[in-house]
C-alpha cells in the first residue's frame, strides 16, 4: 500500500459520497414533484373549459344588457345611460368606425376559446379585441340596428389566474413536499444510522456503548434492536471468556516454565544442552507473551504521542545488533493519537518480523527503511524490509491469527500472532494496517494513524 492510501480508499474518495438519507430524500422529492406537476396539469385541464365558457357568458350578458338598455332608451336618455355605465360600472360604449385599428384577442388557447364562444352567443359579426386604436382593454364589437359599437370594459375582471399565482402555489407546495420528504427520510434512516453506529462500536470492541433502544414503537425496528442487543451481549460474553481463558492458560504455563528454567540451570551439566533448553523455554515464554498481547482488552486511551520518541525507544535495543540496519526518515515534531505502550508494541513486533524474515540472502543483514509523513489529518508510516517478500496470495492471510507464511519467511518459529496483534492494535487506535510487497523486493508494512492536533 502506498503511503497516500490503498487503491480501495482512492476509489472510495473518487466516488461522490451519497448517504442513504439523501438517496431516500431525492427519490421522495422526485416522486412528490412529479405528482405536483401532474396535478397541476390536471387542474389546468379541468378548469380550462369551464373558465372559458363562464368568462364568455359573463361578457355576452354584459353586452346583451348594454345593447338592450341602449335599444329601449331615447336619444337623450341614451347619452345619460352611457355616461352612467362608464362612471359606475366601468363600461364604455363608443361608436365603431370603419378606420378603427384593433388587435385580435389573446392568441393562447383560453383566449381563442372565449372568442369563439362569444361569437356563437352574440352572432357572427362579433369582434373581440385586445386594443382599439392603441387603447388597451377588453373590447367587444356588436351591432344595434345595423349600427356598430365598441364596448370597452375592465379586462381584469375576466382574467384567469396569473402565472405568478400558479408559481407561488407551486413553490409553496414544492417546499412543503420537500420538507415532508426530508422528515420521512430522516424517520426512515434514523434507526439505520443508530444501528450503523452501534455496529461500529461493536467492531471497535466497545460493547457497552452499542446498546439499542428496545422500546421503540415500530415493531420491525424493535425486533431488530432486540436481536442486535442479544447478539452484542453474546459477543461480549464470548470476548470476555476468551480473554480470561487465554490469560489463565498463559499465567498457569509460566509457573512451570520458571521451574524448568531454574532446574535446567541447576541440573544440566552440558553447557550446550543447557543453552538449547533455555532457548526453548524462552521461546515458549515469548509465545505465551504473544497470547497475552492478543487477548488484551479492546479499548485504548488515545493521547498525543511523539512518533519519533516511540521509535527511538524501540530502536534503542537494536543499536548493537549486527544482523540489522535501520534507515529512519521521520520528522521530530510528528505527533499521533495513540497509546504509547500499544504503539511501542506494534513497532517492536514489526521490527522483530523484519529481523526474522527480511534478511538479505547475500549479506544476512536485515535492512529496514522507516518513513513517516503527515497527510492532512493523518500520519502515514511505512516500514519496509529488503527480504524476499511473500506471494500476492499470502498478503491477505499474513494477519490471520496463528497463520505463518511459507518459504523464506518461515525460517524461525513463532506463534503466528505478531502481525495479527499489529493489525488489531492499529484498528483499536482508529488507524489502518495493510501489507504490500515493495516494487524492488521485500515486504512493506503500511500504517495510517490519526494525527494529533496542534496545541
Amino acid at each position: 500500500m502506498p503511503l497516500e492510501g490503498s487503491p480501495a480508499e482512492r476509489r472510495t474518495r473518487s466516488r461522490v459520497p451519497l448517504s442513504l438519507f439523501w438517496r431516500t430524500f431525492f427519490l421522495l422529492a422526485l416522486l412528490l414533484i412529479g405528482s405536483i406537476l401532474a396535478w397541476l396539469q390536471t387542474l389546468r385541464a379541468l378548469e380550462f373549459e369551464p373558465r372559458a365558457i363562464q368568462t364568455a357568458q359573463q361578457i355576452a350578458s354584459l353586452v346583451n344588457l348594454s345593447r338592450a338598455a341602449l335599444i329601449h332608451s331615447d336619444a337623450i336618455n341614451r347619452v345619460s345611460l352611457i355616461k352612467t355605465m362608464k362612471e359606475q360600472e366601468g363600461v364604455r360604449i363608443v361608436p365603431r368606425e370603419p378606420g378603427d385599428i384593433f388587435e385580435p384577442f389573446d392568441t393562447d388557447a383560453l383566449g381563442q376559446r372565449i372568442a369563439r364562444e362569444l361569437q356563437s352567443k352574440l352572432g357572427p359579426g362579433t369582434v373581440v379585441a385586445n386594443s382599439v386604436n392603441k387603447e388597451e382593454g377588453l373590447w367587444v364589437g356588436f351591432t344595434i340596428d345595423e349600427d356598430h359599437y365598441w364596448m370597452l370594459t375592465d379586462r381584469a375582471r375576466f382574467n384567469r389566474t396569473t402565472g405568478r399565482t400558479w408559481l407561488i402555489w407551486l413553490l409553496t407546495a414544492g417546499a412543503l413536499s420537500l420538507a415532508g420528504a426530508a422528515l420521512i427520510a430522516r424517520l426512515i434512516n434514523r434507526p439505520l444510522k443508530q444501528l450503523s453506529f452501534a455496529a461500529s462500536r461493536v467492531r471497535e470492541g466497545d460493547f457497552e456503548a452499542s446498546s439499542l433502544d428496545e422500546g421503540v414503537a415500530t415493531s420491525e425496528i424493535r425486533a431488530v434492536n432486540i436481536g442486535f442487543n442479544r447478539m452484542t451481549q453474546m459477543l461480549a460474553k464470548i470476548e470476555q471468556d476468551r480473554a480470561i481463558m487465554l490469560a489463565g492458560i498463559s499465567h498457569d504455563l509460566r509457573t512451570p516454565l520458571a521451574r524448568l528454567r531454574l532446574e535446567t540451570e541447576l541440573s544440566v551439566v552440558d553447557v550446550e544442552a543447557q543453552a538449547n533448553m533455555s532457548a526453548d523455554i524462552a521461546q515458549l515464554d515469548a509465545i505465551i507473551g504473544k497470547f497475552l498481547d492478543y487477548a488484551r482488552p479492546g479499548n485504548v486511551n488515545l493521547t498525543p504521542v511523539s512518533l519519533r520518541g516511540v521509535f527511538d525507544t524501540c530502536l534503542y535495543s537494536t543499536r548493537h545488533r549486527t544482523d540489522m540496519r535501520i534507515n529512519l526518515d521521520m520528522p521530530d515534531d510528528l505527533d499521533v493519537l495513540a497509546d504509547a505502550v500499544e504503539l511501542g508494541r506494534v513497532v517492536t513486533n514489526l521490527l522483530e518480523n523484519a529481523a526474522r524474515y527480511g534478511k538479505s540472502a547475500s549479506t544476512g543483514v536485515a535492512l529496514v527503511d522507516i518513513v513517516a509523513k503527515a497527510r492532512d489529518q493523518w500520519v502515514l508510516l511505512r516500514l519496509r524490509d529488503h527480504g524476499n517478500g511473500v506471494s500476492e496470495e499470502q498478503l491477505t492471510t499474513l494477519t490471520t491469527p496463528f497463520y505463518r507464511g511459507e518459504g523464506a519467511r518461515t525460517a524461525a518459529n513463532g506463534a503466528g500472532l505478531g502481525l495479527a496483534i499489529v493489525e488489531k492494535t492499529i484498528t483499536r487506535m482508529g488507524g489502518t494496517f495493510i501489507l504490500t510487497n515493495a516494487a524492488s523486493g521485500g515486504l512493506a508494512a503500511n500504517i495510517k494513524l490519526q494525527r494529533a492536533p496542534k496545541t
